[in-house]
């Protein structure tokens, strides 16, 4: 059986309970054995992280000490997946560059604020996690966010001319990593069923590289 670990916790205002109750009910759907924490102590332990086939940070901003993010950086560098939504992955531990680097971006705003509807389009059609998905809206925050040019885009959205990713793959080390920026509250979930299925996806892609690393 595959193990997971969330991590759940930082700003309340993206509510990091009900959406660790979300993807973690996900993840037992496919078999996985999933514990949820609410301190980043957890990740002190190398070991433990080490036997983990995926970490789901669920954590907005706050700060995080070297002593629990070293130990989670050397986890996902040998081959444990890494998988998160919104600001939970996308605005963690904004003084943490090496943290930014093995997500593939940072937030840097949301025009507009809360319930602006907009397009997410499928980018890539061939990847598993986005194959036979439609384009969909979306009512929430609109993430315009600092990317790394060496992610793999699999979704988009527009601010005008910008085209700006929405979910993408990457690697850090042997680690698999998967981002998307849904996922503001719980409710986001409800508004499209492609928002969770690409999650749960993802989440399910990141994982499969801890056996290949």
């Amino acid at each position: 059986m595959k193990r997971a670990l969330i991590v759940q916790g930082g700003w309340e205002g993206h509510e990091p309970k009900q959406v660790s109750e979300i993807l973690a009910k996900a993840l037992r759907a496919n078999g996985f054995q999933v514990e949820v924490a609410d301190t980043l102590d957890v990740l002190k332990d190398e070991g433990k992280l080490k036997a983990l086939d995926l970490i789901v940070p669920i954590w907005t901003m706050g700060s995080i000490k070297p002593d629990q993010l070293n130990p989670l950086l050397e986890a996902v560098r040998s081959g444990v997946g890494i998988a998160g939504v919104h600001g939970g992955m996308g605005d963690a531990f904004r003084q943490e560059t090496e943290f930014q680097y093995m997500v593939g971006g940072q937030w840097v705003a949301h025009p507009g604020g809360d319930g602006m509807e907009y397009d997410v389009h499928i980018e890539d059609t061939t990847s598993p996690i986005t194959k036979g998905l439609s384009d969909f809206k979306v009512r929430s925050e609109q993430y315009y966010m600092h990317v790394d040019p060496a992610i793999r885009v699999l979704a988009t959205t527009r601010f005008g001319d910008v085209v700006m990713p929405v979910t993408w793959t990457k690697m850090y080390g042997k680690g698999r990593v998967f981002y998307c920026s849904l996922g503001h509250v719980a409710q986001v979930f409800d508004q499209a069923p492609q928002i969770l299925t690409m999650v749960t996806r993802g989440m399910l892609w990141a994982a499969e590289g801890k056996a290949q690393a």
